[in-house]
């Protein structure tokens, strides 16, 4: 039997009320039986494991896995907290991924408390959570970011085993990078009696070419008895150099794929035209091309309820199935804001045929771009009006991806 849709519009409003409160992970516990078997069944919550759910979007595939990586982060630090309370962190490689920037969803996440089980949880997707009955660090070695509590950089870096730095070499330079004033470490080194581990930091300081950094570490040691031997626990030296600046770690990134991908990316890069003398052709040849470009636009797809869908379901202005003329209806809205962007960086390619600075133009008209690019999806209601200003500030999935 349908749901009358003043009741659906209720159910939905209740989660609303979650997601405002920054509800990843919903618990049956979270609202009644009535909504949460409403909402389940018309599509706007997915169960992972029993009693705990993720929104979803009425109109996703079976398989679609996008939902769920748009929820993951904030799920497990909902169910971890529900669970642990205070009595846990993230694994030293995780947390070190989390404070690099590294946002990308392990196929097991793996954290440590005195309460684990040693044994992982499934989730969706054949993702999971391994439970580790280890103790975490003193809470003042921990640090929340976003709700996941993570060792502190330099607790990770003594705790992180060599194998990562070569399975994960972008976080562990980035991570290196990030530590300026190695105070804190010296001391854990020290009071720790970490020779090994001081021996395999001076390596690694080495590679990313802070020889300052390194020299520190092996002779405070040496003056306290201990014996070290540097050695590189890179498999490579670092294709970058890093500056002895505090900058953030996600520049660090940047530098080091484009070091790493730069060379494949030349291999297929076309030949510069030079200096273009026939700007109307230019310019010409770019408009033929919209049609390939329009084809590889990507579609915006948000997992939170608004008022604005809340008001279309009571009025029964909304159906649960997309047919194929909503379909095409979603297509060309996403479309539309490609081909807005294209009018504006084409005007902006037209600034700099014509001899004006380009880092100028792109500073100046990159702000244009952007609304141009999203103005259709706020007029939708799929972002507010405020995601114009500035720069994108949340995550953006795109499905099937």
């Amino acid at each position: 039997m349908a749901t009358p849709p003043q009741k659906l519009a209720e159910s939905l409003h209740a989660l609303k009320l979650l997601q405002d409160k920054g509800v990843h992970a919903i618990r049956s516990s979270n609202m009644t039986r009535t909504h949460r078997e409403r909402l389940l069944q018309n599509g706007f919550i997915r169960e992972v494991m029993k009693g705990w759910y993720v929104p979803t979007r009425p109109d996703d595939a079976a398989g679609d896995s996008t939902a769920w990586y748009a929820s993951y982060w904030g799920y497990c630090a909902d169910y971890l907290n529900d669970r642990f309370g205070t009595d846990w962190c993230l694994s030293a490689e995780l947390s070190i991924a989390i404070k690099t920037g590294n946002w990308n969803v392990p196929q097991q996440l793996i954290m440590r408390s005195s309460k684990g089980g040693n044994k992982p949880v499934d989730l969706l997707f054949e993702t999971s959570i391994l439970d580790l009955r280890l103790p975490p660090p003193e809470d003042s070695d921990i640090e929340v970011i976003d709700g996941l509590r993570i060792m502190r950089l330099h607790v990770a870096l003594i705790a992180v085993p060599k194998a990562h730095y070569i399975s994960r070499p972008m976080d562990m330079r980035a991570a290196l990078a990030m530590l300026i004033d190695i105070t804190e470490l010296l001391r854990r080194l020290l009071e720790g009696g970490h020779s090994v581990v001081a021996g395999r930091l001076a390596g690694a300081y080495r590679n990313i070419g802070r020889e300052g950094i390194a020299n520190n570490i092996i002779d405070t040691m040496k003056r306290a008895g201990y014996t070290v031997n540097p050695s590189d626990p890179f498999k490579d030296k670092t294709p970058s150099s890093f500056t002895p600046r505090q900058i953030s770690p996600y520049v660090n990134r940047l530098k080091v794929m484009w070091e790493v991908m730069r060379p494949d990316v030349i291999t297929h890069f076309p030949t510069s035209p030079g200096k273009i003398s026939d700007q109307v052709a230019y310019l010409t040849e770019i408009e033929e091309k919209y049609v390939s470009d329009a084809y590889h636009s990507l579609s915006i797809e948000g997992y939170r309820v608004s008022e604005v869908l809340i008001k279309q379901v009571a009025s029964g202005n909304w159906k649960p199935e997309i047919d194929e003329e909503d379909r095409e209806k979603a297509d060309a809205l996403a479309a539309r804001g490609y081909w807005q962007a294209f009018q504006e960086v084409k005007k902006s390619v037209e600034k700099v045929l014509n001899g004006e600075n380009p880092g100028i133009v792109i500073a100046r008209d990159y702000a244009t771009w952007y609304r141009e690019l999203f103005g259709p999806a706020v007029g939708a209601g799929i972002l507010s009006a405020g995601d114009l200003a500035g720069f994108r500030n949340r995550p953006v999935f795109i499905k099937n991806s």
